[in-house]
């Protein structure tokens, strides 16, 4: 089993524990909604608790393992990309999730595409609140 494979059955199963195994301990996950990426195995995985409450029903629908990519730090590592479905607040979404692995295997860059552009604003706000609500992020005035 690969490790895509491993993170879609992670994903499936709403298991963060098999999750934070699958990451590297300076993870950076690049969103559609923010510039900058969350950086760090602890971010990362609080991220992806509040994602997992906030999909209505995920499911990966395709999965391309890629040749070897550059990734954001100019390094070259295997990639994978997931294509996916989902709701939030009754908006459909589509997207895609392309993963960059360390030599050990385990995902070190992950970056999402969504769309159309109200399922990214939709996105947004539900992942925002979430964040706020598990004190991930300050609350925005």
């Amino acid at each position: 089993m690969t490790a895509a494979d491993r993170f879609r059955a992670a994903v499936h199963d709403r298991d963060l524990a098999a999750l934070e195994e699958l990451f590297t301990e300076d993870i950076r996950f690049y969103s559609p909604v923010k510039f900058s990426p969350f950086e760090g195995r602890p971010m990362v995985l609080g991220l992806f608790g509040v994602l997992l409450r906030t999909f209505e029903d995920f499911r990966y629908i395709g999965h391309h393992d890629g040749a070897a990519e550059t990734s954001t730090d100019g390094t070259t590592a295997p990639s994978a990309v997931l294509l996916f479905r989902t709701t939030v607040n009754g908006r459909e979404i589509h997207g895609i999730d392309l993963l960059h692995f360390a030599e050990d295997g385990r995902i070190k860059e992950f970056t999402v595409m969504v769309r159309p552009m109200s399922a990214v604003r939709t996105l947004s706000e539900a992942v925002l609140a979430g964040l706020v609500a598990d004190g991930l992020v300050p609350a925005q005035g």
